[in-house]
């Protein structure tokens, strides 16, 4: 896939509630975790639960029937993200409104299994994720953002134990959430912020006087008080400037 998106397919992922986190609802509670994943990444968090099984009489079925293709791999109901990029081209005028949707389909399926909700292999996607892509209207009602967290959350707790070495989930996320929070160890950009706020780091960024060992970082932590930290990031007259005013009611947030 290309690094932005054809425009040939930008009002589905518009639909869809990808196009902001592609260019960098109801049912569920605003709470300022949630409120961070909006603002950062630019997902939908209010809509309904992403919910359904995660298996399938035949997978075969569902990749023919959705993308029009079927890949020689399918283990556990994941493919290759390498097969989506082999098979599917990016469309151009010629290309049929079916074509479009497909690749529109494959566009979300690779911004989920390479950056939203990686997997420790970062090179797999579950199909799962294709059976959300059927209507894309739909898919923009489902709080995308609360998904993505929870990944993250469970793949922060099964790192926890110290024979682990590696992490997946949303990673941009969490060390978004230090940046904002961590002046001090933040990287200095000559880039207004923007929204969503990830875009601000698009830009090359000096880290001039920034430790880079682990030790060095633990003590700085150690050596800062409380006032030395950002806990409301989004107080900020100029973040504020950028982001809706829905999203910044919450003083936690």
């Amino acid at each position: 896939m290309s690094n932005h998106p054809s425009p040939l397919i930008e009002n589905y992922l518009w639909e869809a509630g990808f196009w902001h986190v592609a260019t960098i609802g109801r049912g569920c509670k605003l709470d300022p975790k949630l409120i961070n994943v909006h603002l950062q990444l630019g997902l939908p968090v209010d809509g309904y639960a992403v919910t359904g099984s995660a298996s399938s009489s035949d997978w075969s079925a569902v990749c023919y029937e959705l993308l029009g293709a079927i890949p020689d791999y399918i283990k556990g109901g994941r493919i290759q993200m390498g097969w989506l990029r082999d098979t599917f081209p990016e469309p151009n005028n010629d290309s049929t409104e079916l074509e479009r949707i497909r690749y529109a389909r494959v566009y979300i399926l690779e911004i989920i299994g390479g950056y939203l909700m990686t997997k420790l292999s970062r090179n797999l996607v579950h199909l799962r994720w294709l059976l959300k892509l059927v209507d894309f209207k739909a898919a923009g009602e489902l709080s995308w953002g609360s998904a993505v967290l929870a990944k993250l959350y469970k793949e922060m707790c099964s790192a926890t134990p110290p024979n682990k070495a590696k992490i997946g989930g949303c990673l941009s996320l969490l060390q978004l959430w230090a940046r904002f929070r961590f002046p001090f160890l933040r990287p200095r950009v000559d880039h207004l912020y923007t929204f969503p706020l990830i875009t601000r780091w698009n830009r090359s960024a000096s880290y001039i006087g920034i430790p880079n060992f682990l030790e060095d970082i633990r003590l700085l932590l150690d050596q800062r008080s409380d006032t030395q930290f950002e806990w409301t990031p989004y107080d900020d007259p100029v973040i504020r400037a950028v982001i809706s005013d829905e999203y910044v009611q919450n003083p936690n947030a």
